[in-house]
């Protein structure tokens, strides 16, 4: 088992922006393995993000951002849970700065079909790790 230092929490800490204790934890679960903390990090994150998913967030609206060459433009669909929150000057200025990030990001893969099998493999086991952490059982063939 390799020793978790300071700097490895810290690491792990810029790489999954959690709290210093979470990552120590999933760090000393998974035997110092940094890409094994981070996916035992995202697996514990997505079960709570999971539990506030069921909540309805059918009210928003879709920003845009052309960029200044005009050979780029974004649309984005924001939702909220309610009018009043879409109305808000803070909602408005998030759309806007979500939809330039969004122009501005280097994409690895646009379409579904460009994601290569492994990595799927892999985000599926994840997923499963969340299923079952949230106690999900086992879909039998």
């Amino acid at each position: 088992m390799a020793e978790i230092t300071a700097a490895l929490v810290s690491e792990l800490r810029a790489r999954t922006s959690v709290g210093m204790m979470d990552c120590k934890k999933a760090l000393v679960e998974c035997g110092g393995d940094m890409e094994k903390a981070v996916d035992f990090l995202r697996e514990k994150g997505l079960a709570k993000a999971a539990k506030k998913a069921e909540r309805s967030a059918s009210q928003g609206m879709i920003f845009s951002y052309i960029h200044s060459n005009a050979k780029l433009g974004v649309l984005v669909e924001l939702n909220c849970e309610t009018d009043f929150v879409a109305r808000t000057e803070e909602f408005q200025s998030l759309g806007h700065e979500v939809a330039m990030q969004i122009a501005a990001a280097n994409p690895t893969y646009v379409l579904p079909e460009e994601v290569p099998a492994d990595i799927i493999a892999h985000e599926t086991e994840v997923i499963k790790a969340q299923a079952r952490e949230e106690g999900k059982p086992e879909k039998n063939a």
